[in-house]
């Protein structure tokens, strides 16, 4: 099987206990929880038996390794997260609003994250790499984007194929390179994986099949548009694929969509038809949101299959 690295952030998840809660005032928190999307996308894609790794950065402390143990557990290859002395692992903590909207308190750039490198352990990780995924997220500081650059370039040197989820917000457009590093990571990509507006930051079109159509004019072989509970919809040169998300219980939204694009380009690398790969995705989507924390409800293949069985569709693409 193909194997599958992505390079970025590892933070934990502290969450607020009850919904409204501010962080202005003292409260009760919940974590931590192991997180950060490049983390979580990699967990989901080894969990469905995918050949995965990461490349990361933690500090020597107890956050970085009840990640890197996650990481690890549940079959990812962990060779090329580097753990670093004196300096601390990336934290979130996670206010949720009555309206389902929810507020962050970062230390990212200034933690261990912001000291990711392209060292002998990762060079050697995407010496065997077919895939490198890329996520908008992770593009935080010159030096990140240079470790994507370098993935990337590696990866298609040796005949290797890039997807690229933008999951980035339009006021993260004015960090320094960040319009740069997304257009080449762009130029470079296979698969495309936004969520509904994050299409239009890259196309001119007005409509969804129109923009689809760009971004495929462009070069890019796949576009998959990220709906959340609606589903997702599928665009490539044979046409227009839709499916349905499916109905459960949402406790914490965070990290449905790394788990679907995990799915997704897991089973794009396997050759999937696209109607196989957008419902087991689609299910991965759904059972991530089941539970509180990003990767606690990341299921294994059988578990998915298990769901999808029985599993009632929400309302359509």
């Amino acid at each position: 099987m193909k194997k599958l690295v992505c390079a970025g952030e590892i933070l934990v998840e502290i969450m607020a206990e009850r919904i409204g809660q501010s962080f202005l005032a003292p409260g009760l928190l919940v974590g931590p929880f192991p997180s950060g999307a490049p983390a979580i996308f990699i967990d989901q894609a080894a969990r469905l038996g995918q050949p995965a790794g990461l490349i990361a950065a933690v500090g020597d402390d107890d956050f970085g390794h009840l990640n890197i143990e996650r990481l690890r557990t549940d079959g990812a290859d962990v060779s090329a997260i580097k753990v670093h002395r004196g300096a601390a692992t990336g934290t979130a903590f996670v206010t949720y609003e009555a309206d389902g909207s929810r507020h962050f308190v970062y230390n990212i750039k200034q933690s261990a994250a912001g000291l990711i490198e392209i060292g002998s352990e990762a060079r050697a990780l995407l010496a065997g790499a077919d895939h490198f995924h890329v996520m908008g997220t992770s593009l935080f500081s010159p030096e990140v984007i240079e470790v994507a650059h370098t993935g990337i370039e590696t990866v298609k040197a040796r005949g290797g194929t890039v997807s690229f989820d933008p999951n980035i917000r339009k006021e993260m457009l004015d960090l320094p390179g960040m319009r740069d590093a997304l257009h080449f990571v762009l130029s470079k990509t296979d698969v495309f994986l936004p969520s509904g507006p994050e299409l239009f930051i890259f196309a001119k079109a007005a409509d969804e099949e129109s923009a689809a159509r760009e971004m495929l004019d462009r070069g890019i072989s796949t576009v998959v548009v990220k709906k959340g509970a609606q589903g997702a919809v599928h665009y490539d040169k044979a046409g227009r694929t839709a499916s349905p998300g499916f109905a459960v219980e949402e406790v914490d939204p965070t990290g449905a969509g790394d788990c679907f694009a995990a799915a997704f380009v897991s089973l794009w690398l396997r050759e999937a038809a696209p109607e196989t790969a957008l419902r087991i995705a689609n299910g991965c989507g759904a059972l991530a949101v089941t539970k509180k924390g990003p990767m606690e409800g990341i299921a294994s293949l059988a578990a998915v299959e298990e769901f999808l069985k029985t599993a009632r569709t929400g309302a359509p693409a």
